[in-house]
């Protein structure tokens, strides 16, 4: 998921930091705001759940 939202704003992204963590939970931020967690969810995200939020940070 990662190299897909690299790949489709490369040049609106500087970085992706991935932090390893337990228990399979993990959350998206874009600048410090939190666009998915799955944690909140339970759910594992399809591309389009993160990218979608991913993109509107970025482009709005």
């Amino acid at each position: 998921m990662a190299e897909k939202l690299l790949e489709e704003h490369q040049q609106k992204i500087e970085s992706i930091t991935l932090i390893p963590s337990t228990g399979g939970g993990y959350e998206v931020t874009v600048d410090g705001d939190l666009v998915y967690s799955k944690k909140a969810t339970g759910e594992h995200a399809e591309y389009e759940q993160v990218a979608g939020p991913v993109r509107d940070r970025l482009t709005g």
